[in-house]
């Protein structure tokens, strides 16, 4: 039977009652969100009202989507498992934030091409003491709601977790140690000596790149992509949550959220566990 969550722990009766007029299903409460089964899958644009009335995350969930096997989680790191965008934070320090957030907010829109945004960026980074990385990892970057308490719920089950970023090295290997997480692929700066050269080294890791990361991780680990779920915020993961059994949006981009299987816009983080639940 269709499945539609909603995710949160309380539902007035009057909410209910809406929720039921609109969808007719049977309604379970699960400690944390609400569980509807119904007949017929409920259409996006009920959902979507829905999610405005109420101002909670609903989301059907995929039939295609293997809920009780899953054993691949993989994340986008900068506004997705943290708050912030980490090449804009770095810009600050030479006084070019704002210059460097356009672009970035552009590339995640899907308005510029992202290996060209990456690189305009990059360039704008030249010269820069390489110790600023440091500087905004230990003063600026903050794991996003929820983060800590998703990856260990994962890590509970048994369910593997990779990290792929469009951004660097420097902050992924850290996470990677900081939550014990499986896997991570991100792009590396050219360092000369102590300083940024403004370029960086090897194949750029774009959309594409997190798509067959994430597929080059199921063959790996012997699993159908259905058992996977992606979550992302920008364009350039769209191909990635396609590729998915779950496509995920989190706070994301309106093109993502438009694409994206499901959307997290209120609930924190470890919401995504609602969805690995066997659905009976």
């Amino acid at each position: 039977m269709p499945l539609t969550i909603i995710h949160t722990h309380t539902l007035s009766q009057e909410s209910q009652d809406n929720l039921l007029q609109t969808i007719p299903g049977d309604l379970t409460y699960h400690g944390d969100h609400y569980r509807l089964l119904h007949d017929e899958l409920a259409s996006k644009e009920k959902i979507i009202t829905l999610r405005d009335q109420l101002q909670v995350d609903i989301n059907n969930v995929p039939e295609r989507f293997i809920a009780d096997q899953v054993a691949l989680l993989i994340t986008d790191m900068d506004s997705t498992l943290i708050s912030i965008e980490c090449v804009d934070e770095i810009a600050d320090f030479l006084g070019i934030k704002e210059q460097v957030a356009k672009i970035t907010e552009s590339a995640m829109r899907g308005e510029i091409d992202f290996n060209t945004s990456l690189q305009q960026r990059v360039g704008l980074l030249k010269d820069l003491d390489y110790s600023v990385l440091e500087k905004v990892y230990n003063e600026r970057l903050a794991l996003n709601p929820g983060a800590e308490k998703l990856i260990a719920g994962l890590q509970a089950m048994g369910i593997k977790t990779a990290l792929v970023s469009g951004g660097f090295k420097y902050f992924t290997d850290r996470l990677k140690n900081r939550l014990n997480l499986d896997y991570t692929l991100s792009n590396v700066l050219d360092v000369n000596e102590v300083h940024l050269t403004g370029k960086v080294l090897g194949n750029i890791v774009n959309g594409e790149a997190k798509a067959n990361f994430l597929v080059e991780l199921a063959e790996k680990l012997g699993v159908d992509l259905n058992r996977t779920i992606a979550v992302g915020d920008g364009a350039n993961d769209l191909l990635m949550l396609g590729r998915a059994g779950l496509g995920v949006a989190y706070r994301a981009k309106p093109k993502v959220q438009q694409q994206a299987d499901v959307v997290l816009n209120h609930a924190s983080l470890d919401a995504i566990l609602h969805f690995i639940h066997p659905r009976n």
